[in-house]
């Protein structure tokens, strides 16, 4: 998947620790959402993360 254009939050790759300490890795992607946003006046559509729809830091286009 892409990345985030508001922050850059992109996937990160993590240890997973089972119960007998066996350490695997797994990939943690962020929730992106693909949206119509307004970006420098023009409608356009981006990939976001919910933490920045939320917090309001993109205008959604109608």
């Amino acid at each position: 998947m892409a990345k985030c254009a508001i922050c850059g939050k992109s996937t990160i790759f993590i240890n997973k620790v089972s119960h007998s300490h066996r350490v695997t890795s797994k990939k943690q992607r962020p929730n992106l959402q693909k949206i119509k946003a307004v970006v420098n006046g023009e409608k356009k559509r981006i990939w976001v993360c919910t933490k920045c729809l939320k917090a309001g830091k993109v205008t959604k286009a109608i």
